[in-house]
């Protein structure tokens, strides 16, 4: 009798305990009854907290921004949004990039089981933060001046300079925070992360009240606050790792052997750091760029409102990629290519949908949405205007941050650099400054024009991921653990044959 051939592909997942299992290869209702109740949960457990973590570490800088704007005047509003835009360009957004190689480094350990790594793993990241960290810190120690050679107001430049400069001690903070995020996140250990940063914000409101309305510090008060509180987390994280029964098996003590591998670690932070920043900097040119435009105080309100609204809107696919490189993370190095197959299916099955609602509820609050940000009656019917556009990249930013997240689980972060350096820097921004100036569309040409990188940026990651060899990543990705030594031809440094 002739052996009969299942319609649809047989994949291996992991129970709790260790055990595998084969599943699929059924009817197509059962097969995707049996991936949705299995690996959704697993995907929700990572997403949903990791989202609520993102709105909490970014609600402490807002906080203090409302403090500081119930100062009298508006320079230490001023002074302090600037410095804040700036800190978060020149070092967060690069500490937080260079970190995210620890996404593919220690997912991909513990999928193999190879816990003592992730330790080891963690170590050189901090180093390698801290490091990185000096020659930031003396950059903010002179910005004030920097800004006055630049030819902003001398007075804000100055206030400005002040106001980074008591964020330095945050900045070593971050460079350590950062990568004990990564250490639990790759263990899916979700939970303590988003106690301690729900903590972390209750602590720093009434900190950074009393710093500011009750000494003699003012808006620098707000700044210092900051600074406590990421060192609070820092606290809160390491006592959770070094005394959780959880994290039993992976903690392990600093050895030379951990301080010898930092180009290992390097070889993916920096595109790790690079494939954030690229995104990341490019709206932060068009928030500059509006500044030259006709009424440029319309212009550049109506943009921060539109970049306040996605930054906000994207916690969720941020969430989502976490979960995405968290579990293909784990299969590659427990390797399992068709359980990362499948949990990238159900993942980005889980982003349409969000995508979806998103959009809708942004377009039925279409009337509304001004208000939230101004009573200016321009100001309102301006963003009424380009909601539309921002549904389009916030639709946009849905898929492509699952997709960056499986990229980061893959390991092919050079890849993810070449696409957004490409997207943003060849496509977005030049059709940006055309439709703006050339075109005279203003604000939303600029829109228009950085939401086309975005369109680009998700079509080149979804090309990608669709023709990815998944088998041959699960052997790099085995080789990457247990070798602890870049191979002659990294994935993303070759000719393309170990991704299709």
């Amino acid at each position: 009798m002739e052996e009969r051939v299942p319609l649809l592909p047989q994949y291996t997942l992991r129970n709790d305990d260790g055990r595998e299992e084969k599943c699929g290869g059924g009817g197509g209702v059962r097969w995707w009854r049996e991936l949705l109740a299995r690996e959704a949960g697993k995907v929700g457990c990572v997403a949903l907290p990791m989202a609520a973590v993102s709105v909490s570490q970014y609600a402490v800088q807002v906080a203090s921004n409302m403090m500081v704007g119930h100062l009298p005047g508006v320079l230490p509003l001023s002074a302090s949004a600037i410095a804040t835009s700036l800190a978060t360009v020149s070092g967060f957004s690069l500490l937080i990039g260079m970190a995210s190689g620890l996404e593919t480094l220690c997912g991909q350990a513990y999928g193999a089981k190879q816990y003592d790594k992730l330790g080891m793993h963690t170590y050189r990241a901090i180093v390698t933060l801290i490091v990185v960290s000096i020659p930031i810190s003396l950059l903010w120690a002179f910005i004030g001046k920097l800004l006055m050679l630049i030819g902003q107001d001398p007075l804000i430049s100055k206030e400005a300079g002040r106001y980074i400069a008591w964020l330095i001690p945050g900045l070593f903070a971050y460079a350590i925070s950062q990568p004990l995020t990564k250490f639990l996140q790759s263990q899916s250990l979700i939970i303590p992360m988003l106690w301690s940063s729900i903590a972390t914000l209750l602590l720093h409101i009434p900190i950074c009240w009393l710093l500011v309305f009750k000494t003699s510090l003012g808006y620098i008060g707000a700044s210092l606050a900051i600074s406590l509180s990421y060192w609070l987390n820092v606290i809160m994280l390491a006592a959770y790792i070094r005394y959780s029964n959880s994290c039993k098996e992976t903690r392990s003590p600093p050895t030379v052997e951990a301080f010898k591998g930092v180009g290992v670690f390097l070889r993916l932070a920096l595109p790790s750091a690079l494939m954030l920043c690229f995104e990341w900097w490019s709206f932060e040119i068009l928030i500059l760029v509006s500044g030259i435009l006709p009424n440029p105080e319309l212009q550049t309100s109506v943009l921060s409102i539109c970049l306040t609204t996605i930054t906000l809107m994207y916690t969720i696919p941020y969430g989502l990629g976490a979960a995405a490189s968290t579990r293909v993370a784990n299969e590659l190095g427990g390797g399992n290519p068709e359980g990362a197959r499948s949990s990238v299916q159900v993942v980005m099955c889980i982003a349409v949908m969000e995508a979806v609602i998103i959009t809708i509820i942004l377009l039925a609050s279409q009337h509304i949405l001004g208000y939230a940000y101004s009573s200016d009656k321009d100001v309102v019917a301006y963003v009424n205007a380009m909601v539309p556009f921002v549904c389009v990249s916030v639709a946009a930013d849905s898929l492509q941050g699952v997709l960056s997240g499986i990229a980061r689980g893959c390991g092919w972060q050079h890849l993810g650099a070449y696409v957004n350096l490409g997207s943003f820097y060849l496509v977005g921004i030049p059709t940006a400054l055309f439709l703006g100036f050339v075109l005279k569309m203003e604000a939303k040409g600029l829109w228009m024009g950085i939401s086309c990188g975005s369109i680009v940026q998700f079509l080149l990651l979804a090309i990608i991921t669709f023709f990815s060899n998944w088998q041959k990543m699960s052997e790099k990705a085995r080789e990457r653990v247990f070798s602890d030594e870049p191979s002659d031809k990294e994935p993303l440094e070759s000719d393309g044959s170990n991704l299709f």
